[in-house]
């Protein structure tokens, strides 16, 4: 399903998902709420995944409109939908206290750091594999 939405989709997902890793097995060992840290943290990771997801699936629905300025209001109007999802998983998270907010907020960055990564990402995947294929 990843694959059909975007070609770069499950290299990002999987790199969301390598960040959360490192940030969780480095951080983990200096605080003292081990368990707000890591909650905060895979809120954020989770959160990260599904704005990569409906940024892929926002792409693949506008990208044949007829209409250019439909599909600008469209993405722009979906973009700011996902920042308001991300306020509410920020505001559910601080009422409840479900998690830390400085590890959430390291999460959703995984999407950013996925992003920047992914190029060279891909390429190890790539060597380690032995396939080829399009970044």
């Amino acid at each position: 399903m990843f694959r059909r939405l975007n070609q770069a989709l499950p290299g990002l997902l999987f790199g969301i998902l390598l960040y959360a890793l490192v940030i969780q097995f480095t951080g983990i060992w200096f605080v003292e709420d081990k368990i707000r840290y890591s909650s905060g943290l895979w809120i954020g990771a989770f959160t990260a995944m599904a704005m990569a997801c409906h940024i892929a699936r926002v792409i693949a629905e506008t990208i044949d409109f007829p209409d250019a300025q439909k599909a600008r209001m469209r993405i722009t109007a979906k973009g700011i939908l996902r920042y308001v999802g991300v306020i509410v998983v920020f505001a559910v998270t601080m009422y409840y206290d479900l998690g830390n907010l400085v590890t959430l907020f390291l999460g959703v960055m995984g999407l950013k750091i996925s992003a920047y990564l992914q190029p060279a990402l891909h390429k190890a995947i790539m060597k380690v594999t032995g396939k080829g294929g399009v970044s």
